[in-house]
């Protein structure tokens, strides 16, 4: 997997994607990470990248040219497995289904804006989608690109330790992640549960997708009503409601 990152601050990527699971991938190549300049692509002597917009609305827009430039020296080969995407919050809200399937291109090419935002034109001729972390405003998009890279590239085989890890992370099923404990098995501040001591495997799996229902139920009911649940996970939601309404 190769990550490609069009941005004004390049170092923040860099700097930014040297740590935890990321660093450990690009240092062990098993993903790939370069950034791109925009002012690299210039062609006057100020390296401008930003003019004024047509129409008198405050702000700057950065300019088509040097976007496209940047991002034509980007793609491999004229890689055809290749993703460009605008990170807007104007775009497609992120959901780990749309990371999924964004993991299963050789190359991503992020293009993280600045200002007022980008020229239209570059949008609708160079870039297959746009992104957004939210309905939220940040002040550019190399925060948002870090969070995708960083999503993405635990989703890459070969990454993550176990390779269980990443199909148990939230979301991965349309559920929060069950609750964790270690060692030590009881302190101050509470016991771990037994049947997560019994040694018991199938309690143990039934035991968390019961959590997990129930946590989903209570801090994100919206993403229940998005799935069809089985016999079986509708009897452990009922049990996990039935259980926090005795411990009230």
């Amino acid at each position: 997997m190769q990550f490609d990152v069009i941005t004004l601050f390049p170092d923040m990527i860099l700097e930014g994607s040297r740590y935890g699971v990321t660093g450990k991938a690009i240092e062990q190549n098993i993903v790939g990470l370069s950034v791109w300049n925009p002012r690299d692509y210039t062609t006057d002597k100020h390296r401008t990248v930003d003019d004024r917009p047509f129409g008198g609305s405050p702000g700057m827009v950065m300019k088509c040219q040097p976007l496209f430039d940047a991002v034509n020296d980007a793609k491999l080969k004229k890689n055809t497995d290749c993703k460009v995407v605008y990170l807007s919050p104007q775009g497609t809200q992120i959901t780990q289904e749309l990371l999924i399937a964004a993991s299963q291109f050789s190359q991503l090419i992020l293009v993280a804006g600045r200002y007022e935002g980008i020229d239209e034109r570059f949008i609708d001729t160079v870039c297959d989608d746009e992104w957004s972390l939210g309905d939220y405003v940040i002040s550019g998009g190399e925060l948002a690109a870090l969070v995708v890279i960083d999503s993405i590239t635990r989703l890459v085989p070969g990454v993550l330790g176990d390779s269980n890890s990443a199909q148990q992370d939230s979301f991965m099923n349309g559920l929060l992640d069950t609750p964790h404990f270690t060692r030590p098995e009881e302190n101050t501040m509470g016991s771990v549960p037994k049947v997560l001591l019994s040694g018991n495997h199938q309690a143990i799996e039934r035991w968390r997708m019961k959590q997990a229902l129930g946590r989903t139920e209570l801090r994100r009911p919206d993403l229940l009503k998005k799935i069809e649940l089985t016999t079986e996970q509708l009897a452990l939601l009922k049990e996990f409601r039935n259980e926090a309404h005795k411990s009230d």
